[in-house]
Formats: structure tokens, C-alpha cells, sequence
């Protein structure tokens, strides 16, 4: 079975760390933070998706912006171990999968539309 590009892209990562990297473009408080021209997102991706799955589910999901994808990063956070409600045993959580993608100088990437 293919997978489609919902089932690739899970979700954009919302956190501290996610929005200081979105926001490098516009820095201008820093010399070498002014060197960072391209912009970068952060998804949370199928574990099983591939870079260059990444990158064609990205660029057609949003492809009424015209945007082109010039590097995918991937990250696979390990499984924590948790424990399981009402019991003693150890259970663990799923596996998570961010990608940092890279977006050509000058493209505008609007999450909201």
C-alpha cells in the first residue's frame, strides 16, 4: 500500500524550539543569525517515511504556495518507558519522527491556509 501525503505528514511540531527555528529569517538582532536566509519547518512525519518522501509529500500539500523543498532533516526520538494506568507493568510510548525541512531563499510557507 502507498502511503499518501496525510499519512506522511502527521502534523506541524509546535514547540519553543520549532518557532525560534521558523523565526531565523527574520532575526536581525545577530550578525550570524542574519546568514540563515532560508526558512525551515518542523513536521511530525510517519516513522516509516523516508527523506524523499518527505519532501514530495511537503511540496504537494502546499503546492497552491508554489514552494520547493531544498533539504528534509529527519530526527527519531527514542521510546520512553511508561507505565501503564492501573497496573505495575511497563509499557512504552510510540515512536516519534520530526523532519526539519529546508525551504528555498525567498519562499513563504502560510501553516494557517
Amino acid at each position: 500500500m502507498q502511503r499518501t501525503k496525510r499519512m506522511i505528514l502527521k502534523g506541524v511540531h509546535v514547540t519553543e524550539k520549532a518557532s525560534v527555528i521558523q523565526g531565523l529569517v527574520d532575526a536581525e538582532s545577530n550578525p550570524c543569525l542574519k546568514r540563515c536566509k532560508t526558512p525551515k519547518f518542523v513536521f511530525v512525519v510517519d516513522p516509516k517515511a523516508n527523506k524523499s518522501e518527505i519532501k514530495k509529500a511537503v511540496e504537494s500539500f502546499f503546492e497552491k504556495q508554489e514552494i520547493t523543498v531544498i533539504k528534509v532533516n529527519t530526527i527519531t526520538l527514542p521510546r520512553k518507558k511508561k507505565r501503564v494506568k492501573g497496573t505495575r507493568k511497563m509499557g512504552t510510548t510510540d515512536l516519534v519522527k520530526k523532519a526539519i525541512v529546508t525551504l528555498k531563499e525567498g519562499d513563504v510557507l502560510n501553516l494557517e491556509a
